[in-house]
């Protein structure tokens, strides 16, 4: 190996790629939730794909599946917990893969801890716009997609064995 895949693999990836995904990630859910207040009708459904998925507006003070409904209190510490964590371990991260997966996970987190703090009926204690039906099994928002798909990333990161920072001999940050 050279010299400059040595140097490449050890450096950090820029801090503007991690800003800009959780931003992106972030902005994404803000705006699709000021579109589904904008455009829906609370608890009315409105199919795209049949029965099988549609719109419909709903307020979630619970996690998924409504779960703890009383506990949003509880949501809110987690949210921030998870933020912290990962602003906290961010400088350390040397993977292209790590950093896409946890810049996500931020995004994902920060929009639904957003509503947590500034939604109705307080401030931390606000309930989270849902609006993406999957079959009638639960409704989600595009904060939550980032969450799942991050929670893959991360499995599927650890499965393989891939550390948060990763030089180019695992063939990460030199080859993305």
């Amino acid at each position: 190996m050279n010299n400059t895949a040595k140097r490449t693999g050890s450096q950090r990836v820029p801090l503007w790629v991690f800003a800009a995904i959780a931003s992106v990630s972030f902005a994404a859910d803000l705006a699709t939730k000021q579109w589904a207040l904008s455009s829906l009708t609370p608890g009315e459904f409105t199919p795209i794909l049949g029965r099988f998925f549609g719109f419909e507006l709903v307020f979630n003070p619970g996690a998924a599946f409504s779960f703890l409904t009383g506990a949003t209190w509880v949501f809110t510490i987690i949210a921030l917990g998870v933020a912290g964590a990962i602003v906290w371990v961010q400088p350390r991260v040397r993977s292209w893969w790590w950093i896409v997966t946890l810049s996500m996970l931020l995004g994902g987190t920060l929009g639904n801890l957003f509503d947590r703090v500034f939604r109705e009926p307080g401030i931390g204690v606000g309930h989270v716009v849902d609006f993406l039906n999957y079959n009638g099994y639960f409704v989600g928002n595009v904060a939550d997609i980032f969450i799942v798909l991050s929670a893959v990333g991360i499995a599927i990161l650890a499965f393989l064995g891939k550390p948060l920072d990763a030089t180019s001999a695992e063939g990460d940050v030199a080859n993305g």
